[in-house]
């Protein structure tokens, strides 16, 4: 498909293809950009994009899922207003600024990650430029990992979303199989072999999406930092909510606003969460692995306050339905649950959901089952 809406866009065929998965992650949700661990797993859904170098400095790009086109040049400093297309220009600018010479080309490119259900629809796409830029302009000089520096400074500069690196790690760095535990303060990670036999991970979507999002994620961020900084002032060393411990958040309970507290409060606990779902996974104890996903919910929903009425009645029915974990996935306020589901539940966990969700909302979640794939790669022509 991608072949030929490029060959019909542009009059000519493209000469390579590049593809980048969504994501999800079991647990360790905020934690991010708090210093903290993460647990993400690429997916076998993503962005596939169909280049051609141009031989001039504008980038023309043509997105088939809007039906949308953008013409930018890449030496201008402001590049486009369109939200779709800053994705693109701003990975092109920072893969300019870490030395690369970035070349015209011609794209376009398509997803298959559901928009609005957590799965990072937007680093998929951004893993998938910087990795066929450095390949195409760069001569792969540019390391993995600041690949996925690239994705997270585009957000930041260019999108407006002040994000943590794990959506980027996990679209660069997925591996079909396992997921990664990534230490977001040292940049170290390691692969888990996610193979759970008698389980079934599946997504459902509420099909709400909140227009709170953006704005929330970047409050609940500064309610963290704000914490991180009166603890700062009592001991050294402490840059982010990963260097704190419950104590030290206690001193400073009644110097803070009560959401920060509780922001503040739900990290920490999440900090210990994704620890013991390591040691469980190392066991091969998915029941403690679902019982900490509920508990990543709790938090999610009572403290960090980015649940919704939607997400929390999934949750309730997942719990109804002897589901061995359930939380909602992502930044909140709309988007999927995920769940961890016993192959012999899952027929009638997901008609149960259906059921109910209908009933109550006039509309039934959809559906996505999980396969963990592969990251940012080449694909044959």
């Amino acid at each position: 498909m991608v072949a030929d809406a490029f060959n019909k866009h542009f009059s000519q065929p493209a000469e390579c293809f590049y593809a980048s998965p969504g994501r999800v992650n079991l647990i360790g949700e905020h934690t991010d950009y708090n210093g903290g661990f993460v647990f993400p797993g690429a997916v076998d859904k993503g962005m596939i994009a169909a280049i051609r170098p141009n031989g001039t400095q504008s980038v023309h790009a043509f997105s088939i899922d809007l039906n949308d086109e953008a013409t930018f040049d890449l030496n201008d400093e402001q590049g486009l207003k369109a939200s779709w297309a800053r994705y693109i220009y701003g990975v092109c600018r920072e893969m300019m600024a870490r030395g690369v010479a970035v070349q015209g080309f011609d794209t376009a490119f398509a997803g298959d990650v559901p928009l609005g259900a957590g799965m990072s629809s937007s680093a998929a796409l951004e893993s998938c430029f910087a990795f066929a830029i450095n390949e195409l302009f760069g001569e792969n000089k540019i390391e993995k990992f600041e690949l996925a520096r690239v994705g997270q400074a585009t957000e930041h500069k260019y999108v407006g979303v002040n994000c943590g690196i794990m959506d980027q790690f996990a679209s660069v760095f997925g591996k079909a199989g396992h997921l990664m535990r990534l230490d977001c303060r040292s940049g170290e990670f390691e692969y888990f072999p996610f193979n759970p036999e008698g389980y079934r991970l599946v997504l459902l979507n509420s099909c709400v999406k909140h227009e709170l999002a953006s704005s929330a994620y970047n409050d609940r961020r500064r309610s963290c930092e704000n914490v991180v900084a009166h603890i700062a002032k009592r001991h050294e060393g402490v840059e982010t909510l990963r260097d704190a411990s419950w104590e030290w958040l206690e001193e400073v309970k009644a110097e803070v606003p009560e959401e920060d507290y509780r922001c503040a409060k739900y990290v920490l606990g999440e900090k210990d969460r994704v620890l013991a779902v390591s040691d469980a996974l190392i066991r091969g104890d998915y029941e403690t692995v679902g019982q900490m996903m509920y508990l990543t919910h709790e938090g999610l929903s009572k403290d960090y306050l980015v649940s919704c009425e939607e997400l929390d009645y999934l949750n309730d029915i997942a719990r109804e339905c002897g589901v061995t974990g359930s939380r909602v996935m992502g930044g909140g306020f709309g988007g999927c649950t995920i769940n961890l589901v016993k192959a012999d539940l899952y027929d009638r966990f997901i008609a149960t959901a259906k059921a109910k969700y209908n009933e109550r909302f006039g509309k039934e979640p959809l559906v996505y089952d999980v396969v963990i794939g592969d990251g940012s790669r080449r694909l044959e022509a």
